[in-house]
C-alpha cells in the first residue's frame, strides 16, 4: 500500500486544545501477529507524531492503527473518544516508541485489504527463506485508511518502504524480500526500549509557535512519551497534547507571555524520566516572534533530578535558560501539608450522540495543598466511561475521584485537570474539593 500522509499546519493550530484519553492496550511484553504493509514517507510538515521525518532517530518507521474498528470503515474524529474504537495508535501514546519486527509467511494469494473481504484469498500463507529476518523500526505515524488493513487487523502494521529491505538475517540484510517477495507478508512485533540509547532528548518547536502557542515536539526518548508538564505560575502544568500527535504539546511560559519555558517529561509507564530531570529553555532566536520551519530545535540546560518542582519559582524571567543548575535542589513535599483549601470545577469540551467530554480543574487556595478529591453527583443517569489523570470510585450516582502520584501537591492558588468522558446527556455538575 502506497500513500503519503499529509498533516497541514492549519490543522495543528486548530487542534491545540484537543485533550487525549489516554487509553492503555495490551501488546507489549509478548509478539503478535498481524499483516504488514508499506508507505512511502511521512506527510509534511510533521508526519503523524508531529516530528518532521529528517528529525527521527532512524529512518526505519512504522505507522499503527488509528482505530480498531472490524467491518466498520466509517471516519471518527481524532482523537477518538469511544474507547472501543481506539487502535494501537492509541490516540498517540505510542508515539516515538520502538518495535521489533520479525518477517513471517508469504502470502500465495490475493492480499489486498479490501473491505470486507478475507486476507490472503485464494492462496495459503507459506514460509520461505524471508522467514525470521528482524529490524528495530520507531512508531512514527499512523493509519486512519478506509480499508482492511488499518480497520479489521488490530495488528496491522505499516512500515516504510525503503526499511523492507534493509531487515536483516544472521546480520547480513535480505537486499530482495520487495517487490516480487513482498505480498503484504505476515509480521510479528512487539514494543521494546530505543536500542543502545544514549545522551538526552530533543525540543524542538512548531511551524508557528509563539509565547501565545509555544508548540513543541520532544524526541530521542529512551521508552517512549506519555505526557509533558511544563512550569508556569508558580505550578507544574499538565500540558495538552497537540491533537493526536505524540510527540507534541502545547506549554506555557514561566510567566504569561514569555517564551522561556521549563519542562519535564513522563515516559510511557507515566514515571519522570531521568527522576524528573527539568528541561530550561527559551524560543530560539532563529524564530524571532513566531517560527517559520517546520522544526526548530532548541537547546536547553538541565537542574534538579528529583520528582518536585524547585521550591521557589524564579521572581524574574531571565531573558535566557539559566547556565546552571540551581544552587537550592528541588526538595521533596513535606510529609504533612496545612489542609487549605480548593475548589473542583468542570467543563463539556465536547459531546456527540450518547456521550461527552468534560474537563475538570482543581485549583488550591491561598495555601498550598498535598493532596485533593474532587466529588460531584450526576443527576440525570450519566455514567463515568473513561477518566484520566485522577483515580476514581463510583456510589450510586456519586463520583469521587483523587489526584493521581504526580499531581496532588499543588502550590497556593495552582491548579492542575483531569479529564473524562461520560454516556448520557451533557451538563455541568456542581463539585466540591476537599484538600489534604
Amino acid at each position: 500500500m502506497t500513500r503519503l500522509r499529509t498533516l497541514l499546519a492549519v490543522l495543528v493550530a486548530a487542534a491545540a486544545g484537543l485533550l487525549l484519553l489516554g487509553i492503555q492496550l495490551p501488546a507489549s511484553a509478548d509478539p503478535v501477529t498481524g499483516n504488514a504493509t508499506y508507505f512511502d514517507a511521512l506527510g509534511s510538515p510533521y508526519g503523524g507524531c508531529g516530528l518532521p521525518q529528517a528529525q527521527l532517530d532512524t529512518q526505519d518507521f512504522v505507522a499503527l492503527n488509528v482505530y480498531n474498528t472490524p467491518g466498520d470503515y466509517n471516519f471518527y474524529p481524532r482523537p477518538v473518544t469511544d474507547a472501543s474504537k481506539v487502535g494501537q495508535w492509541n490516540n498517540g501514546l505510542n508515539c516515538g516508541r520502538f518495535v521489533q519486527v520479525s518477517i513471517g509467511d508469504y502470502c500465495t494469494g490475493v492480499n489486498d485489504g479490501a473491505q470486507n473481504q478475507a486476507f490472503c484469498r485464494n492462496g495459503a500463507w507459506t514460509a520461505d527463506k524471508y522467514n525470521g529476518a528482524t529490524l528495530t523500526m520507531t512508531v512514527a505515524d499512523s493509519c486512519g485508511d478506509s480499508n482492511g488493513w488499518c480497520r479489521d487487523d488490530p495488528y496491522h502494521l505499516d512500515l516504510a518502504k525503503d526499511s523492507l529491505n534493509r531487515f536483516a538475517l544472521n546480520g547480513t540484510a535480505v537486499g530482495d524480500m520487495y517487490p516480487n517477495h513482498w505480498n503484504n507478508r505476515h509480521i510479528s512485533w512487539q514494543y521494546v526500549p530505543a536500542p543502545n540509547y544514549s545522551g538526552d532528548i530533543k525540543i524542538g518547536f512548531l511551524q508557528g509557535a509563539q509565547a501565545y502557542w509555544p508548540a513543541i515536539a520532544v524526541s530521542h526518548l529512551a521508552n517512549g512519551i506519555h505526557g509533558v508538564e511544563y512550569y508556569s505560575a508558580g505550578a507544574w502544568q499538565t500540558a495538552t497534547m497537540n491533537s493526536d500527535m505524540g510527540q507534541s504539546y502545547i506549554i506555557a511560559g514561566l510567566t504569561s507571555g514569555t517564551t522561556n519555558f521549563q519542562i519535564r517529561v513522563r515516559d510511557v509507564n507515566g514515571a519522570l524520566i531521568n527522576n524528573g530531570r527539568v528541561y530550561s529553555f527559551s524560543l530560539p532566536s532563529a524564530c524571532g516572534s513566531q517560527c517559520s520551519q517546520a522544526y526548530t530545535a532548541t537547546t536547553y540546560t538541565t537542574s534538579g533530578g528529583g520528582t518536585t518542582s524547585p521550591t521557589t519559582p524564579p521572581t524574574t524571567t531571565p531573558t535566557t535558560p539559566p547556565t546552571t543548575p540551581p544552587t537550592t535542589p528541588p526538595t521533596t513535599p513535606p510529609t504533612s501539608a496545612p489542609a487549605g483549601s480548593c475548589t473542583a470545577s468542570s467543563t463539556v469540551v465536547s459531546s456527540w450522540s450518547g456521550g461527552f467530554q468534560s474537563n475538570v480543574t482543581v485549583k488550591a487556595g491561598s495555601t498550598p495543598i498535598s493532596a485533593w478529591t474532587a466529588r460531584w453527583t450526576f443527576t440525570n443517569g450519566e455514567q463515568i466511561t473513561q477518566l484520566w489523570s485522577a483515580s476514581y470510585t463510583t456510589s450510586g450516582s456519586t463520583v469521587t475521584a483523587r489526584n493521581v502520584s504526580w499531581n496532588g501537591s499543588l502550590a497556593a492558588n495552582a491548579s492542575t485537570t483531569f479529564g473524562f468522558t461520560g454516556s448520557g446527556t451533557p451538563a455541568a455538575v456542581a463539585m466540591t474539593c476537599t484538600p489534604a
